[in-house]
């Protein structure tokens, strides 16, 4: 299995694009780049380890290609804000590419560079491609948060704002 770390604001909503393909083997919510330890929930939301939320993607990649994932992944969030993501601001929500090897880092570089010629969004594209670091495992209450509370993560999708972001330039519903 090959893995893709990716943040996007709230990992909440990271798990659920990815969850229906084929050649996705897991995908865990976690926090990584940061300098603590296996961090908490509240230690990290605080702004203070230096690790964003993010998902971490073990699949395929005879089924599914890092470039797919990506693809995916774009489709998720605003990328052109580093400030954090619809109601969730601050570093610990900032989007963030951290590949695991050179030809990741290439890869995300290309992607980046196709969409922003595609002009999309009304600015360009400003996601970091970040060397992976650490990765830790959220809490057992958010991982599959879509599926183990619904009615709060549809509400929060809708809420943020990040559903009606997505729909208006991709037609993501």
């Amino acid at each position: 299995m090959a893995k893709a770390t990716l943040a996007g604001g709230c990992f909440w909503c990271l798990v659920k694009p990815f969850d229906q393909f084929d050649g996705v083997n897991s995908v865990t919510s976690g926090y990584s780049n940061g300098h603590v330890e296996n961090p908490s929930y509240q230690e990290v939301v605080s702004g203070t380890t230096g690790h964003v939320e993010a998902v971490q993607i073990d699949f395929d990649d005879t089924v599914m290609s890092y470039q797919e994932l990506l693809e995916i992944f774009f489709k998720t969030f605003d990328p052109t804000d580093t400030e954090g993501q619809f109601g969730d601001r601050g570093p610990q929500y900032m989007p963030a590419i951290f590949y695991h090897d050179e030809e990741q880092k290439a890869t995300a570089e290309t992607v980046i560079r196709e969409l922003d010629d595609k002009n999309i969004f009304k600015a360009p594209i400003n996601t970091p491609v970040l060397p992976y670091k650490n990765f830790y495992k959220a809490e057992e209450e958010h991982q599959d948060f879509h599926q183990t509370h619904a009615a709060h993560y549809n509400a929060y999708y809708k809420g943020s704002g990040r559903k009606a972001f997505l729909e208006s330039h991709w037609g993501v519903k």
